[in-house]
């Protein structure tokens, strides 16, 4: 069954994959020979990828709520480190980003460790997975889904829409408010911090939700400017549709300067991400997000890949910023590298549509469905920029999810980290929201405070 799963799933009839679910046998492998989100439970062969044994469902001793999670691993020795002098080695097991990164800058490298499945989700999520894999189904051609609610909408995927859904919806909590920097430092090393109040209400995953009631709208989300001064007090409100060819993203901006709330049609696909420099597409936040209506997706197969995980390092509120924003990319003696089996996607640009990017590559880890990693290719079929999500399973809510994006530009020499909250307060997955905290007038209100 391992090997089945290991190649290459090709569809043959697309409309049909499209409209695809599972069988009742196959659902029946949730939580048996797959685990409840639809990763193989067993470990592999050579023995370097351990069994799935329930990932982190309570947190090291001495951590509380609001702490900066405190590093489970940390007393592993790392395994190797992988480099460019040693790079045909390990060359199979790296996406082609890391490959071009190890080449371009002498001093980058991956410092490997151990193998921990950490991933975990709250047990209403595995219940909700297993009750809706067999009616769970693409709409409108793959712009969205339904038949799911709070779970995993295809544990078993059967094509390349289905896995990019799943990460899409993927347990992120319920309710959360984080406060993050972002920084694009020139070439030289020198930066500017960004700072960011984000709140989001996660609607697919409320406990109280009925399917018939989510408005097509899977995520509400806050995010307001608070430094430098020369952007604070600008607020963005989003609305992410489930279905965005049906209906567009309902998005809204404050703008301090006029003190006024004017829609703002524009925050998708590749428009320039918020204070990014020209470092990220709108599209790229988390990873991917939003409609995948321009290109034509194709689940490749599953492939074991040394990948970002467990980045309690990346995470700890004893690192300083400025000990991980470095000239060219990120200071990888703090980044840690584990090998891991990934479902590899390959989106490619649809004829008669535009996008920066006319191929991009994902890798989605098996436990979580977070994209882990992303090559993205330019008009010419050059790869352009290497993306990364260094994540940790996050103890007060079981989720796992990115502590740290670093987007990469491979032709510039510049690079994008977004997430930093190293010096900040910690994610608080304990607020209370409604969607009437997600209106514009409730934009409006927060502007004016």
């Amino acid at each position: 069954m391992k090997t089945k799963l290991l190649l290459s799933i090709l569809c043959l009839a697309p409309l049909a994959c499209l409209q695809a679910a599972v069988s009742e046998s196959e659902a029946a492998r949730l939580g048996q020979d797959l685990t409840p989100l639809g990763a193989e439970k067993a470990g592999n062969t050579a023995g370097t990828i351990p069994a799935w044994d329930g990932g982190i469902t309570t947190p090291p001793a001495g951590y509380t709520v609001g702490m900066h999670h405190p590093d489970p691993y940390a007393g592993d020795a790392p395994l190797y480190t992988v480099t460019a002098a040693n790079l045909a080695e390990h060359q199979a097991q790296l996406t082609a980003g890391t490959v071009a990164l190890l080449k371009a800058y002498a001093d980058y490298k991956l410092v490997v460790y151990p193998t921990h499945r950490s991933a975990s989700n709250p047990q209403r999520i595995y219940d909700a997975t297993k009750a809706h894999a067999t009616t769970a189904h693409l709409t409108e051609g793959g712009n969205g889904f339904a038949g799911a609610l709070a779970g995993i909408p295809f544990p078993i995927p059967q094509n390349g829409l289905e896995a990019i859904w799943n990460h899409l919806a993927r347990y992120r909590g319920v309710a959360a408010a984080r406060h993050i920097a972002q920084a694009a430092p020139q070439a030289n090393g020198s930066y500017t911090l960004v700072q960011f109040e984000d709140e989001f209400l996660f609607n697919y995953a409320r406990p109280d939700m009925q399917e018939k009631d989510l408005d097509n709208v899977l995520v509400y989300f806050k995010q307001a400017v608070t430094a430098p001064p020369r952007l604070a007090g600008t607020i963005l409100l989003a609305h992410e549709t489930m279905d965005q060819v049906k209906e567009k993203r309902r998005a809204w901006v404050y703008n301090a300067g006029r003190r006024r709330v004017t829609r703002a049609p524009d925050v998708a696909y590749d428009n320039p991400g918020t204070a990014a420099d020209g470092q990220r597409t709108s599209d790229q936040f988390d990873m991917f997000n939003g409609a995948p209506d321009r290109y034509s997706w194709k689940l490749v197969g599953k492939k074991e890949m040394l990948v970002p995980y467990n980045s309690y390092k990346l995470h700890s509120d004893k690192v300083k910023y400025d000990e991980i924003l470095k000239p060219k990319h990120i200071n990888q003696d703090l980044a840690r590298y584990e090998l891991h089996r990934v479902w590899v996607v390959e989106a490619a640009l649809k004829p008669g549509t535009s996008h920066i990017y006319s191929r991009r590559t994902f890798y989605l880890d098996e436990d979580s469905w977070q994209v882990l990693a992303v090559d993205q290719y330019d008009g010419r079929g050059q790869l352009w920029r290497v993306s990364e999500a260094h994540c940790i399973n996050y103890y007060d809510a079981l989720t796992f999810w990115s502590t740290l994006e670093v987007h990469t530009d491979l032709q510039d020499g510049r690079y994008l980290a977004i997430g930093l909250d190293n010096e900040n307060a910690m994610y608080d997955f304990a607020i209370k929201r409604t969607i009437a905290d997600f209106t514009p007038d409730s934009l409006r209100r927060s502007g004016v405070r």
